[in-house]
């Protein structure tokens, strides 16, 4: 049920979308030197690591690191990098990791290849069996604000909890952070 959930409105959302995603993308590219889109090597269910697609919000000559761990974030945006992540309209093009199946609605999100405590850590709890989310329990509940312990808790307790109903209020919940603009660090 899960995924017909996510091909269903993965799809649907396209279809609705699909002249922002194009002018977001032609400001993208005409902003700043580089692509519209930016694949980021993440790590998905069972460890796996796939190509999620993000639209860039930073310079090319960016670090490929979390962007916590950079000194200095906002010296690296893009002239609309900022208002992209604010307003969460980056995450668009993940919506065809959702229908490519690497990504569900709902899930932890998904690791950067190199952020090897916090894959541990979900390792160690049973979550990496996990599909990883657009959106997630720790979004919700602290999204760039929590320390790793703290993701992963919330992610464990995502995974007993995990149903369709849950799902929803998870995803009514990002729409209320994303409207509010909680949770953004950079």
């Amino acid at each position: 049920m899960k995924r017909c959930f996510d091909v269903s409105i993965a799809l649907s959302s396209i279809l609705l979308f699909i002249l922002p995603i194009g002018l977001i993308a032609l400001i993208v590219k005409l902003s700043s030197p580089g692509p519209a889109l930016y694949w980021s090597e993440r790590v998905g269910r069972n460890n796996s690591v796939f190509r999620m697609p993000k639209f860039r919000t930073m310079r090319i000559d960016t670090p490929a690191v979390a962007t916590h761990l950079l000194s200095d974030p906002a010296a690296y945006l893009t002239p609309i990098g900022s208002f992209l992540r604010r307003s969460s309209l980056d995450e668009l093009p993940q919506l065809w990791s959702i229908l490519k199946g690497d990504m569900s609605f709902v899930g932890p999100r998904p690791a950067l290849f190199n952020q090897d405590d916090l894959i541990a850590l979900r390792t160690a709890h049973g979550v990496h069996e996990l599909i990883p989310g657009l959106t997630g329990w720790a979004q919700v509940n602290g999204r760039d604000e929590l320390p790793i312990p703290e993701k992963v808790k919330l992610d464990v307790e995502y995974q007993k909890r995990q149903s369709f109903w849950f799902d929803l209020w998870i995803l009514w919940l990002t729409f209320l952070k994303v409207i509010h603009r909680d949770g953004i660090s950079h």
